[in-house]
């Protein structure tokens, strides 16, 4: 009994030293370290989950992604950013077509034409919004002493934002030269008042499709006659030069070649937002701006724009239309495949029921060659429409081709001269670039559509530059 009671004295004594070694601090600090470890023990096994069983859609998109820049992104190597002498050609053949029109000066405010000619979009300007001041860039003709035409450009700006339009960085080889008001002043009366008119009294001016009305109406009413864009005019934007069609070449293939890549990762039960959010990331890979994307499934694409709120799931025998566009240096594209989904199996099964809709498809197809076929220089944008509705009428499906056939490409998606049957006075040339976009869209069934992108060439055929056409339902 006394060994026994010797041995076991010992133990509790100790067990109350050491617990007493464990201050409040100590113990919450242990506290906090168990906390510590176990939260990352959790987060631990949850990436070990997440990556075993990584959602459907960043699957999907991871895939898309993968298999895009698998192809090595060589549609880019035709881009270019447009340098200083770009700006200075666009600029004199302006100042060209002003003489062939007879007009005095072209006058344009910040926007798409702007940027065309100065490299300075709207937001650039007036970030919040546009607003009442008139800052305009105001491009005359000049004859040098051997005979050639350049253009001579100012700037009407009011006097407070004289150093921010000069800080713009605009694509000129010598200082800006403005013409300024004050904010009292009538900026129209002052820039009818400068110099720059001579012995004129009532300068013509040329204003571009862009420009707000009031300030149109003010150049009219103080001194100037005012017209409207046409002539040589409109033309120069309407030819690409070769930087031009290089850019358009790169991002519209680049935008085809995406949809390519996103189809072959496509799975059953994926919606249509869940397409167009993995196919505009997958763009932006190699350097796209996305900035419009339709992605329809089935009767949807019965829609040409789109409409419904993109919830639709995708099934076997369902045609995926998408119609999307992105920007490069500026430069827009826009294009539209119409397609089976990989799982769907090619030839189809008898009992799936889409001999209609393969027949539509390629009737398309073939319409969209005739438009190919029609557009040469000469030809009238009303023939290149009626070669390809032609072809679509005579298969019985004329009222089911709703819209035009297309419309001219370049720093803004919709450029003119546009494809419509009505359209008899505008001749194509060489150098301007259209979609071809023939559809069929039956109410409460399917829609199809191929678009294209083509550039005119001096004889023969337009040329694709977007990547080549479609082949099949399975190769877009």
């Amino acid at each position: 009994m006394k060994g026994q009671e010797t041995s076991s004295l010992p133990a509790p004594a100790v067990s109350r030293r050491t617990r007493s070694r464990w201050t409040p601090a100590a113990r919450l600090a242990l506290a906090i370290l168990t906390f510590i470890v176990f939260v990352e023990f959790w987060k631990q096994l949850g990436n070990s989950f997440s990556s075993k069983f990584l959602s459907k859609k960043s699957k999907f998109q991871k895939c898309s992604i993968d298999t895009y820049l698998a192809t090595g992104l060589e549609f880019l190597k035709t881009a270019e950013q447009p340098p200083l002498e770009e700006y200075i050609l666009r600029r004199n053949n302006l100042a060209k077509a002003l003489v062939e029109d007879e007009i005095d000066a072209f006058v344009v405010e910040p926007g798409y034409t702007f940027s065309y000619y100065a490299n300075v979009t709207q937001p650039q300007w007036e970030v919040w919004e546009p607003e009442e001041r008139p800052f305009l860039m105001v491009l005359r003709p000049e004859t040098l002493s051997n005979g050639s035409i350049v253009a001579n450009t100012s700037f009407l700006v009011p006097h407070f934002e004289e150093v921010r339009a000069r800080l713009l960085g605009m694509p000129f080889e010598d200082e800006i030269s403005t013409v300024v008001y004050e904010e009292h002043w009538d900026p129209y009366t002052t820039l009818w008042t400068a110099p720059m008119w001579g012995e004129k009294l009532s300068p013509k001016l040329m204003v571009d499709e862009e420009m707000r009305d009031f300030i149109a109406r003010g150049l009219s009413m103080n001194g100037f006659t005012v017209v409207g864009l046409s002539g040589e005019v409109e033309a120069v934007r309407q030819i690409k030069t070769e930087r031009e069609i290089g850019i358009l070449r790169a991002v519209n293939t680049g935008t085809v070649e995406a949809i390519r890549a996103m189809r072959q990762c496509l799975y059953r039960g994926v919606t249509e937002n869940e397409v167009q959010e993995v196919l505009d990331n997958t763009m932006r890979a190699s350097g796209l701006d996305p900035f419009f994307d339709i992605v329809e499934f089935a009767e949807s694409a019965a829609l040409p724009h789109g409409g419904h709120d993109g919830t639709r799931k995708l099934k076997p025998g369902d045609f995926v239309l998408i119609d999307v566009g992105s920007h490069l240096y500026g430069y827009s594209s826009d294009v539209c495949r119409t397609f089976y989904p990989p799982f769907f199996p090619s030839p189809p099964p008898p009992e799936s029921n889409v001999t209609e809709k393969m027949s539509v498809w390629q009737l398309v197809l073939d319409a969209q060659a005739a438009s190919v076929r029609a557009m040469v220089p000469n030809a009238t944008a009303a023939s290149v429409d009626i070669a390809a509705r032609t072809v679509i009428e005579d298969a019985g499906y004329g009222e089911y081709f709703t819209h035009r056939l297309g419309h001219s490409l370049g720093i803004k998606a919709h450029e003119s001269p546009y494809l419509n049957k009505g359209n008899v006075a505008s001749k194509l040339r060489p150098g301007m670039v259209f979609t071809s976009e023939p559809g069929v869209y039956v109410l409460g069934k399917f829609g199809v559509r191929h678009e294209d992108i083509l550039v005119v060439k001096d004889d023969g055929e337009a040329e694709n530059i977007s990547g080549g056409f479609a082949k099949n339902p399975w190769t877009p």
